[in-house]
C-alpha cells in the first residue's frame, strides 16, 4: 500500500511540475486563440460595384490649398480647409466654393457640361487677407439666392449673394464677424421662425506670438533628440462657440448666453471642429451635435423655448464606449439602419477609432462602432471629413471617411502610421454592419469631403480637400441599375432652403427617413437636395414631408429617376 501511494504521489507531482513549466505556453495559446478566433478583426476590403473616377483635371478645377507653414509649427497649419457644393446662380447645377488658408479662396461655376470656370474675381468671394478654414451656405435672407459664410483664424466673413453673380461682404452690417479661431459652422432655424440662424464652432485660444509654446514629437527610431513638431491641443484652452439669431432684417444677434449654449466642462472648454444640426428626438426643434477635439462632444438639446440643454453625457454620445473623450474631427447625422431615428458618426484620431452612435429612439445613444465593424477598421487612421450617403443607390446609407495625419514626422516615430493616408468607404450591408470597399489606393493628407450630385445623373459625387495639396473631384460611376429620386425643397413659411425639413419615403414595407441639413462633414457644406436610393423599386409609394413650420405634405405614386421640386404649401394638405 505504501509503495502504491508513493508512486501515485510522485506521478501527481510530476504532472504539477510539467503543468507549471508549460503554463506560459498554454496562456499564450489561449490568448492567440481568443485574439484571432473569438475577437472581431478587420476584414479585407471587399470588391464592389461602387466606382469613383478622378475627373479633377478634365473638370477644369485647378486649386491647391496652401497652409503657409513657416517652420514655426503653428497649430492652424494642421487644420486644412473645406469647401461647399452650392447653386449660387440658380441654374440647377452645383457650383463649388473652395476655402484656402494662406492664399485666396475660389468660386467655380458649374458650366453644366462636366466642367467648371473660376469666377472668384468677378464674384468677389476670395476671402483675401484671412486665413480660411470652413464654409457654411444658406439663404439667410430668404431672397432665393444662397449666401456664403467663411470661418477663419481671425474674423469670419459673411458674403451676401446679390443674385447677379456677385457677392457683397456684409460681415460688419450683419454683426457675424466672430474674431475667435473658428472651424466649422452651420445655418439652421433653431427658433422655427422661418429665418436661418447661424452656429459657429470655435477651436482653441491660440496666438501667433512668442506666447505660443514650443513642442516636440516622439523621437525618431534610433534618434537621441526629439523632433520639433505641432503642439497637442491639450496645451491650449478651448474657446466658446457662438449662436447668432437671425433678426429677419439682414442682421444677427449673438444669443449664445441667452440660449444657454454653455460649455459644461467649466474651465475645460470644448475644442470644437465639427458640427451638425439635426432633430434627434423628432420633436420639430433642431438640436446641435458638436465634435470636440480631445474633450467630450456636446449634444445641445433644443427645448423649443429658445434655449438649449447640453445632455451628451446623459444621452451617451459624449465619450466612446470605454469612457474616453476622443479627438472629434468630422461629424454627420442620418438614419443608417432605417429605424426612423437619426444616428451620429464622428471621426477621431489614430489609435482611437471612429465612432458610430446608434440612436435608440428614447433620447439615448449607444456606441456600436465595433458591432457595426467600423472600429478596428479605423484604428490606425486619423479621420477628418465624413458623411452618410448612398453610394450605389441600394437604399442603405454608406459612409466615406477622409484620412490624413497632422504630424508630418509621424513616420519617424512609428512604423504603422503614415502622414499621408488612404481614404475609406464603408458599404452598408443592410444588417447593421458595414464592409470596407476596395478603393484605388491613393495616399494623401485629406481633410474635408463635399457630397453632391454635381453632374445631375442621380448619384452622389465627392470632392475631397487636402492639406497643402490639390482637391480631388470624384465622379460616381458605380456599375448598378438601381433607381433614385432627388428632392429639391423650397420653403415658404419655413426657411426657403427647407433646412430642417424631415422626409420619410416609403417603398412597400420599408421606409427611409432623411432630414435636410447642409453643414456637416468637416469644415464643409453639402448639396442641400435629398437623394434617395431606391434599389430595384420602380415607383415611390409615398412621401411624407414634414416642414419645420409644422406643415405636412403627403405625395403618393411618384415616378422614379427624376428631381422632384416641392414647394411648401401655406397650410396642411
Amino acid at each position: 500500500m505504501d509503495t502504491i501511494a508513493f508512486r501515485a504521489t510522485s506521478k501527481r507531482d510530476r504532472f504539477y511540475h510539467a503543468f507549471a513549466r508549460n503554463l506560459p505556453v498554454l496562456i499564450l495559446t489561449i490568448f492567440v486563440l481568443f485574439f484571432f478566433v473569438l475577437t472581431p478583426y478587420p476584414a479585407l476590403p471587399i470588391e464592389s460595384a461602387i466606382r469613383f473616377t478622378d475627373v479633377t483635371d478634365t473638370a477644369g478645377i485647378h486649386f491647391t490649398h496652401t497652409n503657409g507653414a513657416s517652420g514655426e509649427f503653428h497649430l492652424p497649419e494642421t487644420l486644412g480647409a473645406g469647401g461647399a457644393f452650392l447653386d449660387y446662380d440658380n441654374d440647377g447645377h452645383l457650383d463649388l466654393y473652395l476655402v484656402n488658408s494662406a492664399a485666396p479662396s475660389a468660386l467655380y461655376r458649374n458650366n453644366g457640361n462636366g466642367t467648371f470656370t473660376d469666377v472668384t474675381s468677378s464674384a468677389g468671394v476670395s476671402n483675401q487677407g484671412r486665413y480660411g478654414h470652413g464654409v457654411a451656405c444658406g439663404d439667410y435672407d430668404n431672397d432665393g439666392y444662397v449666401d456664403i459664410y467663411v470661418t477663419n483664424f481671425g474674423a469670419n466673413r459673411l458674403y451676401h449673394n446679390n443674385g447677379d453673380g456677385t457677392f457683397t461682404d456684409v460681415t460688419a452690417a450683419s454683426e457675424t464677424g466672430d474674431t475667435r479661431w473658428s472651424s466649422s459652422a452651420t445655418f439652421f432655424d433653431y427658433d422655427s421662425d422661418g429665418d436661418l440662424d447661424l452656429y459657429v464652432v470655435n477651436y482653441v485660444n491660440y496666438r501667433l506670438d512668442a506666447s505660443a509654446p514650443t513642442c516636440f514629437e516622439n523621437p525618431a527610431f534610433g534618434a537621441a533628440e526629439k523632433v520639433r513638431g505641432y503642439c497637442h491641443p491639450k496645451h491650449f484652452e478651448g474657446t466658446p462657440d457662438r449662436l447668432y439669431r437671425n433678426n429677419g432684417d439682414g442682421t444677427f444677434t449673438d444669443v449664445t448666453e441667452a440660449a444657454n449654449i454653455r460649455d459644461p466642462g467649466g474651465m475645460f472648454l470644448g475644442k470644437g471642429l465639427g458640427v451638425v444640426a439635426a432633430d434627434f428626438d423628432a420633436d420639430g426643434n433642431p438640436d446641435l451635435y458638436i465634435a470636440n477635439d480631445d474633450t467630450p462632444n456636446y449634444l445641445f438639446y433644443n427645448k423649443g423655448d429658445g434655449t438649449f440643454a447640453e445632455i451628451a453625457i446623459l444621452a451617451g454620445c459624449a465619450y466612446s464606449a470605454d469612457g474616453i473623450a476622443q479627438a472629434g474631427m468630422g461629424v454627420d447625422a442620418d438614419d443608417y439602419n432605417g429605424d426612423g431615428h437619426l444616428d451620429i458618426f464622428v471621426t477621431n484620431f489614430s489609435y482611437e477609432t471612429n465612432t458610430l452612435y446608434r440612436n435608440n429612439g428614447d433620447g439615448t445613444f449607444t456606441d456600436v462602432s465595433y458591432k457595426a465593424r467600423l472600429g478596428e477598421e479605423s484604428y490606425l487612421f486619423l479621420g477628418f471629413g465624413t458623411g452618410f450617403f448612398d453610394a450605389d443607390n441600394d437604399g442603405h446609407l454608406d459612409i466615406f471617411v477622409a484620412n490624413g495625419h497632422i504630424f508630418p514626422n509621424v513616420e519617424r516615430a512609428t512604423d504603422v502610421i503614415s502622414y499621408k493616408q488612404p481614404n475609406q468607404l464603408f458599404r452598408n450591408q443592410g444588417d447593421g454592419t458595414f464592409a470596407e470597399v476596395q478603393l484605388e489606393e491613393q495616399y494623401a493628407v485629406s481633410r474635408g469631403i463635399l457630397f453632391g450630385d454635381y453632374d445631375n445623373d442621380g448619384d452622389t459625387d465627392l470632392l475631397i480637400t487636402q492639406l497643402n495639396g490639390t482637391v480631388t473631384l470624384l465622379q460616381n460611376e458605380s456599375a448598378t441599375s438601381n433607381n433614385w429620386l432627388r428632392l429639391k425643397l423650397i420653403g415658404t413659411r419655413s426657411n426657403r432652403d427647407g433646412i430642417g425639413t424631415r422626409v420619410t419615403l416609403t417603398l412597400g414595407d420599408e421606409s427611409q427617413t432623411r432630414e435636410v441639413h447642409a453643414g456637416s462633414s468637416y469644415l464643409s457644406s453639402n448639396d442641400p437636395r435629398l437623394l434617395f436610393g431606391l434599389g430595384e423599386q420602380t415607383v415611390v409609394d409615398r412621401l411624407r414631408i414634414h416642414w419645420q413650420s409644422g406643415v405636412a405634405q403627403i405625395l403618393e405614386d411618384i415616378e422614379i429617376n427624376q428631381e422632384l421640386v416641392v414647394t411648401e404649401p401655406f397650410s396642411d394638405e
